[in-house]
C-alpha cells in the first residue's frame, strides 16, 4: 500500500519519534499478532527508548506512552508523519475513529478500569509536545475512589506522569494485542451473525 502525501507534509521526520517507531515496527495482522515465537516483529529494544507496540496496520500504530498517566496509557497516531489532525487523509481518519472504540475497549478488559480519557491535542498552545498526530487513551482509576468521584480527578489527561515500568510494560502490550484479536475476532463473528438473519428474512 503506497501512502498518499498533502503538499507540505513529509512522510517521514528524522528527529520525530513517532515517525522512528512506524519505521522500526511493520504492520502485523490485528486479529493474529505476534506471540512469543514471533517477538521480533514486537521487540521493544528496537528503538530507544524501548516502544512496546499493540496494533500496527498500515495507517496506524498504537505503543504504550512511556510516561504513562496511569497503567496502560496508549498513544494512537498515524504511521505517516502529519503534524495535526486537519493533515490526517480522509482514509487515515476513518482508520482512527475505527480503531478508537476498538483500543477501548481492549484497555477496559484488560485493565479492568471502565474510565479513560481520549484526548488530541493540537499544536504547542494547545500542549501538543510531539508534533505528529496522536490520540491519547488513559485510564482513569481514581475517578471512583472509595465509589465516588476523586477530589485528585484532573481533565483531560493531565496529572502525575511516571516512567514506564517495562517488565511490565512488555506483559502489558502482549495482553492488549491478545485483547484486540479478540474482539475484532467477535466483531467479526456479530457480523457474520447479523448477515444471517438477513439472509433468512429474506425467505
Amino acid at each position: 500500500m503506497t501512502p498518499t502525501f498533502e503538499a507540505g507534509v513529509d512522510a517521514h521526520e528524522s528527529n520525530c519519534p513517532f515517525c522512528t517507531i512506524a519505521d522500526h515496527f511493520p504492520p502485523f495482522s490485528a486479529t493474529s499478532p505476534p506471540n512469543d515465537h514471533d517477538h521480533h516483529e514486537t521487540d521493544p529494544t528496537k528503538t530507544t527508548p524501548a516502544a512496546f507496540v499493540v496494533l500496527s496496520t498500515d495507517t496506524l500504530i498504537a505503543f504504550l506512552d512511556i510516561m504513562p498517566l496511569s497503567r496502560g496509557h496508549l498513544l494512537l497516531c498515524t504511521r505517516t508523519h502529519r503534524p495535526k489532525l486537519t493533515d490526517a487523509t480522509r482514509d487515515e481518519a476513518a482508520d482512527l475513529g475505527r480503531h478508537l472504540p476498538i483500543l477501548s475497549k481492549a484497555l477496559t478488559r484488560v485493565t479492568g478500569v471502565e474510565d479513560w480519557n481520549v484526548v488530541q491535542n493540537n499544536g504547542a498552545a494547545a500542549a501538543q509536545v510531539v508534533m505528529h498526530l496522536h490520540f491519547h487513551l488513559i485510564p482513569r482509576p481514581e475517578l471512583r475512589a472509595s465509589g465516588r468521584y476523586s477530589e485528585s480527578f484532573t481533565m483531560f489527561g493531565r496529572g502525575k506522569r511516571e516512567d514506564l515500568d517495562e517488565e511490565d510494560a512488555d506483559q502489558l502490550a502482549r495482553e492488549l494485542r491478545e485483547a484486540i484479536a479478540d474482539i475484532l475476532r467477535e466483531e467479526d463473528e456479530e457480523g457474520e451473525g447479523v448477515e444471517s438473519r438477513k439472509d433468512k428474512s429474506k425467505l
